[in-house]
């Protein structure tokens, strides 16, 4: 064992060095991605705070021309399209819709982001995929388990490319912890996986019913999903503290995490998901998601564990939202933020640093609510997805596994309601032997909406 002080030795930090050399050792298409080309013809639906985001990422790296945005708030669609035509190279305002259905008609589009709630990704990325645009549509990808197996037929049958906002893969730290850690093989055998969120994320409130104001669509935005009394606008934090719109915060958040370990350690479909949980704690409002849940992924040889909890102190404060893959050589720990390869044989320890941007695109800066951590992983992101259009590959975050990702969370949440363990069989499209969570994996859609199947889309 060294003498050096544990505290100095993980100060040895590689401060984002590697991930930097990494991330710009990537092709730099910047303006240049599609400069030979016409500008691309681009729409985003869902115009809200990550929607307008992404929107803006892709700007930032390639030659496009936003020709429309869609949304069912006037107020949030004429915001998003005065800051469009303030960063779009033309400065051209894009044309205005309510309703997707119109928009996807009125206009040949070569790509659609959609940044609705998660009870709409479903619905408006099959039909832009079938108006022949390629989809980059926000994680968890689907409410229920056959609208993702739909989304990934719907993509297959029109042969198009949809990417998946699972941006951690695209994470300059990350990419580069995974390269240098899990790829070289510095774990040893690897034999369980921790990852968990701990944040205090869950908006429990009781606002009074009131009027629905004149600039917003409660019918259109509750679309196929079932029609709570209005209780004010639902954008960023309310509709997520519900399920009849997501699925909690191992929908939000676990999906994330999961996804990213999958990648990491090259994992498909758990054998065997199991989970528990409840509202333990914050009673007192009209949340519907759970404010504690554990739960279970089985592989072959090790597991992948959950636990997030919306009170309370964090287990490790130094990694509220993270990951931890433990191996027989050490541990790699992860988050938005940072990662850090710490070796069980009490050598120094590596971390990677967040990489961030600011000099090369100032515009951030000037952006309401940016998270600029995750800024240069979006446009990586973006950049990746418009490789995979051009050269007709799949992008890193492609819909199928958007879709693993997601409805492992989805069937998390359902054993947590049936309080059992679930075995989905994606060649069969059934949970093994359970009738009564097979027929839990296609919800019930709201008056004309029909749910998409994956054999008819």
């Amino acid at each position: 064992m060294s003498s050096q002080p544990q505290s100095i030795k993980r100060r040895n930090f590689i401060k984002g060095a590697s991930a930097s050399l990494l991330f710009t050792s990537l092709p730099a298409f910047g303006f240049e991605f599609f400069a030979t080309e016409k500008p691309k013809k681009v729409a985003l639906i869902g115009t809200g705070w990550y929607g307008t985001g992404d929107l803006l990422r892709l700007i930032q790296v390639a030659n496009i021309e936003v020709v429309a945005l869609c949304d069912v708030d006037d107020n949030q669609l004429n915001t998003a399209a005065q800051l469009v035509s303030e960063r779009q190279k033309n400065k051209k305002k894009p044309k205005l819709y309510t309703d997707y259905r119109t928009m996807l008609e009125n206009n040949s589009l070569d790509i659609v982001l959609i940044g609705t709630p998660d009870h709409w990704h479903a619905l408006t990325c099959i039909a832009a995929l079938k108006s022949g645009a390629h989809v980059y549509v926000q994680k968890p990808i689907s409410v229920d388990v056959m609208e993702g197996e739909a989304m990934v037929a719907a993509a297959s049958k029109y042969n198009k490319v949809v990417q998946v906002g699972t941006q951690r893969k695209s994470t300059p730290h990350l990419v580069a912890a995974k390269k240098q850690i899990i790829d070289k093989g510095l774990l040893g055998t690897i034999g369980h996986v921790d990852m968990s969120c701990y944040y205090h994320m869950r908006a429990n409130g009781n606002p009074p019913e009131q009027e629905v104001p004149d600039f917003f669509d409660y019918e259109m935005w509750t679309g196929p999903a079932p029609m709570r009394p209005y209780d004010g606008l639902p954008h960023k934090r309310w509709w997520r503290t519900f399920r009849e719109y997501g699925n909690g915060i191992t929908g939000d958040m676990c999906v994330h995490m999961l996804d990213t370990v999958r990648w990491m350690l090259d994992l498909g479909w758990p054998k065997r998901i199991t989970s528990e949980g409840g509202i333990f704690v914050q009673k007192d409002g009209k949340s519907n998601i759970s404010d504690t849940q554990s739960a279970v992924f089985e592989y072959d040889y090790h597991n992948c564990n959950w636990q997030h909890r919306t009170w309370g102190n964090p287990d490790d404060a130094d990694y509220p939202w993270a990951f931890k893959i433990y191996g027989s050589k050490g541990v790699l720990k992860g988050d938005v933020m940072k990662a850090e390869f710490v070796p069980v044989d009490g050598s120094e320890s590596i971390r990677y640093d967040v990489v961030y941007e600011k000099e090369k695109y100032p515009e951030d800066l000037s952006e309401k609510d940016i998270e600029l951590h995750a800024a240069p992983a979006t446009r990586k992101h973006m950049i990746d997805f418009l490789n995979a259009i051009q050269n007709n590959t799949k992008p890193v975050a492609d819909i199928e596994n958007g879709h693993i990702s997601t409805a492992s969370c989805i069937l998390a949440n359902l054993s947590m309601d049936l309080k059992r363990p679930l075995v989905y069989d994606p060649q069969s499209r059934t949970v093994i032997n359970d009738p009564e969570a097979t027929a839990l994996l296609h919800r019930n859609y709201r008056g004309q909406w029909v749910h998409p199947h994956p054999d008819t889309v």
